[in-house]
């Protein structure tokens, strides 16, 4: 294991992942070896494991290496070729629950990466770390290609497209599966290019695709549909083209965002809401009420879920928690969904996995059938006769029910980014009780104990036993004045405060070295105080931090 030391970095809390220059012929195949005794251990004699690739340079050979690991060890190979990690979840559904995915998801073009699922589940932060334990040096292992079948890419994406339609032929069995809609979808040059136009075009009126060429340069930018600024080709495609709904989907096809018809990027916490609506619309079991969400997401959010009638429950971030998560709550939780965009169904009707896709399509229906209920309530106004005509020729009604019909009666909030600040090259080396996170998580405890205490006038606070660092010294008005009375305070992942009119959340990320950090209020006026909250706090502490904290501005 020593031989890959320099490796130790690429097993993080989601999956495998980091430089390509990590990734070399020595190292893959000790992860199939690696593998190979991880399912060996799990008594997976004679079953079917299924590997898919993204399009990464690189990603189809570390696919093709593991495969003839996996096969010399006597497991039969399914090859699905080019495919999303949602398809490589679903094909390993329709065998054993078995699969590998070569992806680094939404990184940037220099990064590889791998994912697993055992059994239907995803490996956990401590799964991932302990493979990283069973690499071993390379070995002389004999090929067995009759164990390795290759999946026609046809089949693969038929297969996949068919199981959609059936499960939306059972949710609306009396409309047509022909949504009235046009739509434009980023795929970003990412592995939903492979499928993106055969499966919307079955289900939609018209389809329009921008950077649809696989392509792992992506000459257009990282396969992140999150990232600021990165959606303005597709905001202009849907105002010039005057469609319906635009979909961006990343490199892996597991993260979704949406443009509404008006060319405006709907916040993830508001397509949290409506994919939420939409499970709900169709829950099958009573007792399935509770409504996951992440840490990031707004403080609007909960009241919106209670409004539904849902159960809001806050989560850890990432999307395998999320997966963890509802597996704890199979019977109590009916849908997850996190701020970057990842979106989970548990209604029993596809796969249990964030499928952009397929999340996607589950709005677009659900969209429709409250276009026709809101005109049959008579809640719209009626339809007109027709005067317009789009870009396509075809007549327009002016009062076409549309997605911004709802999402502007949703509340509005101003909020930052989810911004990286990245950590000391030593910060890995100090002690958890020593963390800027544990520092913070300890000041807001004791300050709260502070505030509500009666007879205290000053406290000493000490964040933790060691020399460097400082003891507290503060009075209870102070207390009083950083962390006012109702002050919620949450440490399940990091630290979050919520306020009267917004919220602040900093963390740890899982994916780099570095913290990460939102703020949202319902002005900007509301945002800049809750700010200036943090950069107070982190004042005691670290001051280099407060300022970078206080530098951090509302989006536009």
């Amino acid at each position: 294991m020593t031989q890959f030391c320099d490796q130790r970095s690429l097993f993080r809390a989601y999956d495998v992942r980091g430089h390509h220059a990590y990734f070399s012929d020595d190292f893959i195949q000790a992860l199939g070896v690696a593998f190979a005794k991880l399912f060996a251990e799990s008594n997976f004699d004679g079953q079917i494991i299924v590997i898919g690739f993204d399009v990464r340079l690189k990603s189809d050979d570390i696919a093709e290496n593991l495969a003839s690991v996996l096969a010399a060890f006597g497991f039969k190979v399914k090859v699905l070729g080019l495919v999303t990690t949602p398809m490589m979840a679903f094909w390993a559904q329709q065998f054993d629950g078995h699969g590998i995915m070569v992806t680094a998801s939404h990184s940037d073009k220099d990064t590889l990466g791998i994912k697993w699922i055992i059994e239907n589940n995803s490996a956990s932060e401590a799964d991932i770390a302990a493979l990283f334990h069973r690499l071993a040096a390379p070995q002389t292992l004999t090929s067995n290609p009759k164990n390795i079948a290759y999946l026609p890419a046809q089949e693969v994406a038929n297969r996949y497209i068919d199981a959609i339609a059936q499960v939306f032929a059972k949710l609306y069995p009396t409309s047509n599966l022909k949504l009235p809609f046009t739509i434009v979808i980023d795929c970003m040059n990412g592995a939903t290019s492979a499928i993106a136009k055969a499966l919307f075009s079955r289900f939609c009126q018209r389809v329009i695709l921008i950077n649809d060429t696989p392509d792992g340069r992506f000459p257009q930018g990282n396969p992140d549909p999150t990232e600021p600024n990165r959606l303005a080709e597709l905001q202009q495609s849907l105002i010039v083209l005057e469609a319906d709904l635009g979909l961006a989907f990343d490199g892996d096809g597991d993260r979704l965002m949406i443009v509404d018809n008006r060319g405006k990027v709907v916040a993830p916490d508001h397509l949290l809401y409506l994919l939420a609506s939409a499970a709900i619309s169709f829950q099958q079991s009573p007792n399935a009420k509770q409504i996951l969400f992440d840490i990031k997401c707004s403080h609007h959010l909960p009241k919106l879920l209670k409004n539904l009638g849902a159960t809001p429950v806050m989560t850890r971030t990432g999307s395998s928690i999320l997966r963890q998560e509802l597996d704890a709550r199979q019977d109590s939780a009916l849908f997850a969904g996190e701020l970057s965009g990842h979106f989970i169904f548990n209604d029993g009707l596809f796969i249990r996995y964030d499928d952009a896709i397929y999340a996607s399509l589950r709005l677009l229906f659900w969209l429709d059938n409250q276009s026709q209920l809101a005109y049959q309530s008579q809640l719209a106004a009626p339809k007109q006769s027709f005067q317009l005509t789009d870009n396509w020729g075809e007549p327009k009604s002016q009062n076409r029910y549309q997605l911004t019909d709802i999402t502007q009666a949703l509340p509005l909030m101003v909020s930052t980014a989810d911004h990286y600040l990245p950590l000391g090259a030593t910060a890995h080396q100090q002690p958890l009780a020593c963390s800027i996170v544990s520092h913070l998580a300890l000041l807001c405890q004791q300050l709260q104990a502070i505030a509500a205490n009666l007879d205290a006038n000053a406290s000493v606070i000490q964040l933790c036993d060691c020399d460097d660092c400082p003891k507290i010294n503060i009075s209870k008005s102070q207390a009083q004045q950083l962390l006012p009375k109702g002050t919620v305070l949450n440490c399940i992942d990091g630290v979050r405060l919520d306020f009267a009119s917004g919220f602040g959340v900093l963390r740890k990320s899982n994916t780099s070295h570095s913290l990460t950090v939102r703020f949202a209020g319902d002005s900007v006026a509301d945002l800049l105080e809750i700010r200036s909250r943090f950069v107070a706090l982190c004042q005691w502490f670290d001051a280099d931090l407060a300022q970078k904290i206080a530098g951090l501005l509302p989006e536009c």
